[in-house]
């Protein structure tokens, strides 16, 4: 007969099953199944598997132990503290702008060479050993890639953006940020662009950065033998905290060279929390990845670095001219805001349908997940090669500076099958690096170098395959398909309205990919920051504002954000910025949940020991009683790893006695830190003997004695805003009329998850 199992996480409980279980208590039950509701917060989708969650304490338990710590802090040793800070974040920037720098030259020479070699049998007219080439290599290149995905680090698939936000918003998910995939998110994210997909690096660049952050704020990695000791001062979340945030930044500045738009990135979409003093070590971290990246691109410049040798700092320079705009010009960037709104919100929900498509798929096993990628890899190939077939050769234009058509080499005019003097303009596009193919877009050099068609199809083909692509086993980033889809309908849009407009039809271009990102992305400020670095085009700022916010405000009257949606689709327990209307019905009282476990001031040992066993709570209220107080007082909060140090340490007494004294001297505030990824003393790792179970044990000097209350009758809405702007773990609630228990119960984030509430309030109106 199978045991049934029952999991509390922060307070509330759900039942598993023992044989739905593998050896790392990963829950095999899929979570999205057909049919299938995710209506618990405690469990997530993780990579493609379905784990247990923890939140995260960034909360300052200020016990006796913290207390001392700082009070016996020396000045030296607080200027070592934030030099190290300073020093961390050096090395962040320092690590992700060579990361970002390996990504850029790795993909252009592999890619490079992949089309090199196609280019050069199809000049043969050996047209099928082309495809083969080009087919095979795409093939080899994405089957390594969800080869590392799959078997090695499933949590490094898709772009990671809403796994970082989870974890900055205060949600522990199992190996987000581990080593191992931190290793497959660059080496997947370089093969899986290199073989022809249509995704991007720049969202597996934020979870790269962040992955850094986190194993440099841990002092390395225990399990692969990279631990530097002289690192190991930040064992708490809240410093972990600020430096996976830079982490994220710098991630998005060593992927789009954009470093006030990391910046503005983090604070617009991944950080939850912020402060003045983060701010500027992030953008001491941004600069430093910046400062990176022109260095070895300026080495580049001298030809050492193979295919990728004319990069600039500025990615898409796209022309030097000053657009002069007039009312049609207007009226036209209002259409294309309204229309990238309206495709942006239908590209989330159709990426949404695959996800949960491809979620059945990918809960088979990781056999599966590589047959998936290997299906999509030989679709896109068709796709990309033989297409273009289809399409008619285009005369070169005179006057050109570049050679027309490239002929053995790369270039924006694609030979192809053509004559002589003749090049074919879908081909140009799409057997193109997608860096390349946006270049080309952007580019206003000729305004007829694409015709209307050849953008018409080549903006359906990068939409659909878009959509489909995202979800496989292979790192892959969401930011260059909106791009290349939305640059090549306002390119289009350019071209209809050319003889009516002052614009040419690369800003046209940039203004389609604005309104896309801003449709799908749903950013403002840190978008339109962004692209103005990416494309060294400072006027087009007021267009770009406009164009963002139409296509915001439309996109929004439909459905959320993309990684918003993914966030909830993963079942994470996320906390919104805002309370929902509904939560302005409930107090706090109403959804406490019980029976509450509490412990006395000193309590024995047996009590805490079956308590830890019976419950996988990880913060218990500590009441003092008689015969230490006159009346029962609440002392404070216990966390559960705090208690597990405590009782390894065996520092116990056989009467009811305080002796925070002798504690003092015996324990450091650094005994309590906690460890990296779990690395912490368990409960199954005590050796509690059974004459040790009637003994005692003081919990006052471990106990945070200033933890966050509120009264029972406070509006839930209020304790949700205050829960998350605090970033708490825990949150007392305590009763509004005396001569009852000084503490009515503990919320958790997991109380204030709309499952949580509507489960225990069904008839609730979530309108009001």
């Amino acid at each position: 007969m199978e045991a049934n199992v029952d999991i509390e996480c922060e307070g509330g409980k759900i039942e598993r099953n023992e044989s739905a279980c593998d050896d790392r208590g990963m829950i095999r039950q899929p979570l999205l199944s057909k049919n299938r509701v995710n209506t618990s917060s405690q469990i997530a989708i993780v990579g493609s598997n379905v784990c247990p969650i923890e939140s995260l304490d960034y909360e300052i338990l200020e016990n006796d132990l913290f207390k001392q710590d700082w009070r016996s802090r020396k000045k030296v040793q607080i200027l070592q503290y934030i030099t190290l800070k300073w020093t961390l974040a050096l090395l962040i920037g320092v690590s992700t702008g060579l990361v970002g720098f390996f990504n850029n030259l790795a993909v252009e020479n592999i890619a490079g060479f992949k089309f090199l070699l196609t280019s050069k049998l199809m000049l043969q007219q050996k047209y099928y050993q082309a495809f083969l080439a080009f087919a095979g290599i795409n093939l080899v290149l994405a089957t390594c890639a969800s080869v590392l995905c799959a078997y090695i680090a499933p949590a490094a698939a898709g772009s990671g953006i809403p796994e970082v936000k989870a974890y900055l918003n205060g949600i522990d998910a199992h190996s987000i940020l581990a080593p191992s995939t931190l290793f497959v998110k660059i080496f997947g994210s370089i093969l899986g662009v290199a073989a022809g997909f249509v995704v991007g690096k720049e969202g597996p660049m934020v979870h790269t950065g962040a992955c850094i952050a986190n194993l440099l704020g841990q002092g390395g990695s225990r399990k692969y033998h990279l631990t530097w000791k002289w690192l190991r001062y930040f064992k708490n979340d809240r410093d972990r905290r600020d430096l996976i945030t830079c982490g994220a930044a710098a991630g998005v500045a060593a992927a789009f060279r954009a470093p006030v738009g990391g910046v503005l990135f983090a604070l617009e979409e991944v950080a939850s929390w912020w402060r003045s003093a983060l701010l500027w070590r992030t953008f001491f971290t941004t600069a430093v990845v910046a400062v990176v990246l022109r260095s070895l691109i300026e080495y580049c410049r001298s030809g050492y670095c193979g295919l990728f040798g004319e990069g600039g700092l500025i990615m898409f320079d796209i022309n030097s001219s000053i657009p002069d705009y007039n009312v049609v010009d207007l009226l036209a960037v209002t259409l294309i805001g309204v229309i990238g709104g309206i495709l942006g919100s239908l590209y989330n929900y159709l990426v949404d349908k695959v996800l949960r498509t491809y979620s059945m798929i990918n809960e088979k096993g990781p056999t599966f997940r590589v047959f998936l990628v290997i299906v999509i890899s030989l679709l896109t190939s068709c796709c990309a090669y033989g297409i273009p077939w289809f399409r008619e050769c285009v005369p070169c234009p005179v006057g050109l500076e570049v050679e027309c058509p490239a002929v053995g080499r790369s270039g924006s005019y694609k030979y192809f099958q053509c004559p002589p003097g003749h090049y074919n303009d879908l081909a140009s596009l799409i057997l193109n690096t997608n860096d390349d193919a946006i270049r080309s877009l952007f580019s206003s050099l000729n305004a007829d170098e694409f015709r209307i068609t050849t953008l018409l199809v080549f903006f359906i083909l990068m939409y659909a395959l878009g959509i489909i692509t995202y979800g496989i086993a292979i790192p892959s980033g969401l930011f260059i398909p909106v791009i290349l889809a939305g640059a090549s309908y306002g390119r289009l849009v350019g071209s209809l309205l050319v003889s009516f407009s002052n614009l040419n039809v690369g800003l046209f271009a940039l203004l389609g990919a604005a309104s896309f990102l801003g449709g799908t992305m749903r950013m403002t400020v840190s978008l339109c920051v962004i692209l103005l670095e990416l494309t060294n085009n400072l006027l087009m700022l007021p267009l770009m504002m406009l164009v963002l916010l139409i296509s915001k405000s439309v996109a929004d009257n439909f459905n959320k954000g993309v990684y918003d949606q993914i966030v909830k689709m993963k079942g994470l327990p996320f906390l919104e910025a805002h309370a929902e209307p509904y939560l302005r019905q409930l107090v706090a009282g109403d959804v406490v949940s019980g029976p509450l476990i509490s412990f006395s001031g000193v309590e024995k040992v047996s009590n805490i020991v079956h308590s830890l066993r019976l419950t996988s709570h990880n913060g218990f209220p500590v009441i003092d009683e008689p015969p230490f107080l006159d009346a029962p007082e609440l002392c404070g909060v216990v966390l559960r790893s705090h208690l597990i140090v405590l009782l390894k340490g065996k520092m116990f007494t056989k009467d009811r006695r305080l002796t925070g004294t002798e504690m003092l001297q015996r324990y450091r505030a650094s005994d309590f830190a906690k460890a990296g990824l779990g690395k912490g003393p368990k409960l199954e790792d005590l050796d509690i003997k059974p004459e040790d179970m009637d003994m005692y044990v003081d919990l006052h000097p471990i106990t945070n004695t200033s933890p966050y209350t509120v009264i029972e009758s406070m509006s839930l809405a209020k304790a949700a805003v205050a829960f998350r702007e605090l970033g708490l773990r825990h949150l007392c609630v305590v009763p509004k009329t005396p001569g009852r228990p000084p503490i009515v119960g503990i919320l958790t984030r997991h109380d204030f998850m709309p499952e949580h509430i509507l489960g225990l309030y069904p008839g609730i109106d979530k309108q009001k």
